[in-house]
Order: C-alpha cells, then structure tokens, then sequence
C-alpha cells in the first residue's frame, strides 16, 4: 500500500513537469538544457599539466617488416598464463 501511494507521487510530479513543457496546443515544448557545465572552464585539465618533450623512438619498419614484426609479437612471443588476456598496451602491475 505504501509503494502505491509513493509510485503515485512520482507519477504526479512526473506529470506536473511534463505539463510544464506543453504549450498551449499541446505539443511538447523543447526546453533548452544545459549541458556540460560552462565554457569557462573548458580546456582547464589540459592547461594546468605540464609540458613534455616527444621523445626519440627506434624507426617503425615498413611493409613486409612490419608485418613480420606484428606476426612475431603476435604468435610467436606469446607467454601462456593464467587469468584473462590482457591489451598489447597494457602494463604489469
């Protein structure tokens, strides 16, 4: 009886903002809503980390050499362990 009389608050208040959004035709209105905070904060994270320099990497092999470097990481090097298998860019831990 208890969660009859509550559903049936909810669904009035449901109601109520619904009614708030029908204009005078009965059509739903568009309210506009806000979303994802304001424009004065955006690009916050990015600007307060620090810089790093790119560091220098080994030349990637093309062609053929790539794809004998991706075979041999992919079916040659495999350790067998036990648990679930985890992402090529995943660390120990």
């Amino acid at each position: 009886e208890k969660n009859r009389a509550t559903g049936a608050r909810e669904r009035g208040k449901a109601q109520e903002k619904l009614a708030k959004r029908v204009d005078a035709e009965g059509k739903l209105r568009h309210t506009m809503g806000k979303v994802h905070g304001s424009l004065a904060r955006a690009g916050k994270v990015r600007g307060q980390t620090p810089k790093v320099e790119k560091q220098e990497k080994k030349k990637v092999p093309k062609g053929r050499a790539y794809k004998r470097l991706l075979y041999n990481r992919r079916f040659v090097n495999v350790v067998v362990g036990f648990g679930k298998k985890r992402g090529p860019n995943s660390n120990p831990t």
